[in-house]
């Protein structure tokens, strides 16, 4: 049973979800490809690292890429850098805060790709309001497309090291 206080605390968050969801055009087709960091030992790539990053142009190119993002976090920005160079994007690097709603705002008709660590994975992921668990394993692709009708659909990918 809904008590009076889980109410007004539901009351109380709607405009906030509003607020950040508010942020995703409503009437674009954006595609946003989430993948976690590649491999590593420390804070740096290993050697599975190195060789799953530099596949990874192979496994997205059936995608006509428009932007590559990446919070400035050097595992990640070396994970990018192959498919960077193969595709000929920068990588622009953004906050992990409403990361969801900052690229599908800057590409809402486009495909992009955010290479980003377990937690702001998840957090794109509930940000985007897509069902299911944000990709979390190395290799493990998500492929969100935002519908104009507010739908979302999910495709996955793994690419190997």
């Amino acid at each position: 049973m809904l008590t009076r206080r889980d109410a007004l605390c539901l009351f109380a968050l709607a405009p906030l979800s509003a607020c950040v969801m508010s942020g995703i055009p409503g009437s674009a087709r954006t595609t946003i490809i989430l993948l976690r960091h590649a491999d590593r030992t420390g804070d740096n790539l290993n050697s599975f690292g190195v060789a799953r990053s530099e596949n990874l142009p192979n496994a997205l190119a059936g995608y006509q890429l428009s932007a590559i993002f990446s919070p400035d976090i050097p595992r990640n920005l070396e994970t990018a850098k192959p498919l960077s160079q193969a595709t000929g994007l920068p990588i622009t690097v953004i906050p992990k805060e409403f990361a969801g709603s900052t690229m599908s705002r800057a590409y809402p008709n486009g495909t992009v790709v955010w290479i980003g660590n377990k937690g702001n994975l998840r957090t794109i992921w509930e940000e985007l309001g897509v069902p299911g668990t944000a990709p979390q394993e190395y290799g493990e692709i998500g492929i969100v497309t935002l519908l104009p009708d507010g739908g979302r659909q999910v495709e996955r990918l793994v690419v190997n090291a």
